[in-house]
């Protein structure tokens, strides 16, 4: 939680406040950074083993993956140039309905009423924020709203050719074989749309050492992330991720100083009430799956 924090106001710093304007760019030094760590800890110290994993495997199952990655990437570091932090945080409210919806349509989801009308739920709530919203920009929404839905649709495809096909990656591996792949996808836009602009940008000073130390933390996160769901769940994950973002939200106003208005906070309580009805189902139908395992195993 603390590192993640940390990348989201970190990102936004560079992009809004420090006259790095380039979020391409920005989120392409981030897979370069990580794929070249990730290949010495593999090829040099040796630290995991690699995959045995063809060619053609490669190309028909991580490299999609890497495209919805480079796309969520690309487009939620986009947002942070014309939406506050706050706004931005209140909108991952509806990545839980998003993933059902992506899941249902890759028949990895089962379609359920209850849900369903959970979903929704959440929808209105971000929609009175939205509604409540100042510094409502058309075109930092659309781009939060897509990296959302390229955000679920990645993680369906994960469960859907790399976990149910028996790729089970360890952290490092995953940064081993995502984080090129992600990085092919925004090496296209980042030469033709930002890279021109930054050879004319005559008076862009680059920090290199920010921006070290910011590919450092992108990198501490993906590890994090990996490593808390393979400790504990996903479900673990997003009910962290909830705390998570009322911290942001309140940091955000003090250290950007972001307006947030009744109609924010309203809509975004109705959101978080029903995030965590949804989360409290799953985890439920978690324990009742545990449950029947432990049966059928006893019973052999």
């Amino acid at each position: 939680m603390s590192i993640s924090m940390g990348v989201i106001l970190f990102n936004k710093w560079i992009l809004a406040y420090s006259g790095f304007k380039y979020p391409i760019a920005l989120t392409l030094w981030h897979m370069v950074f990580c794929t070249t760590v990730a290949t010495v800890l593999m090829r040099v110290f040796k630290v995991t083993k690699r995959l045995s994993m063809p060619r053609k495997e490669y190309v028909s199952r991580v490299l999609p993956i890497g495209a919805f990655y480079a796309a969520s990437l690309w487009l939620s570091n986009s947002a942070y140039l014309h939406l506050s932090v706050s706004f931005i945080q209140m909108t991952k409210a509806l990545m839980p309905g998003l993933v059902y919806f992506v899941g249902i349509i890759f028949r990895t989801e089962k379609y359920h009423g209850l849900t369903t009308l959970n979903m929704f739920i959440i929808a209105i709530g971000v929609a009175i924020a939205a509604y409540g919203e100042i510094n409502f920009i058309w075109i930092g929404v659309i781009e939060q709203f897509s990296a959302l839905i390229f955000e679920a649709t990645r993680l369906c495809l994960v469960q859907i050719l790399i976990k149910n096909k028996g790729y089970a990656m360890n952290p490092i591996q995953s940064l081993y074989y995502v984080s090129p792949a992600c990085g092919i996808f925004l090496l296209v836009p980042f030469l033709t749309v930002e890279l021109p602009e930054i050879m004319a940008n005559v008076d862009l000073v680059i920090d290199w050492k920010v921006l070290f130390l910011n590919a450092t933390c992108a990198f501490l996160l993906n590890l994090a992330v990996f490593l808390l769901i393979g400790k504990t769940s996903a479900l673990t994950m997003n009910i962290a991720g909830v705390i998570k973002d009322w911290m942001l939200i309140f940091a955000s106003q003090h250290l950007f100083h972001n307006t947030v208005t009744f109609l924010n906070y309203l809509g975004y309580v109705i959101a978080f009430l029903a995030v965590g009805m949804y989360n409290m189902i799953k985890l439920r139908q978690a324990k009742k799956a545990e449950k029947d395992r432990a049966a059928a195993n006893d019973s052999k």
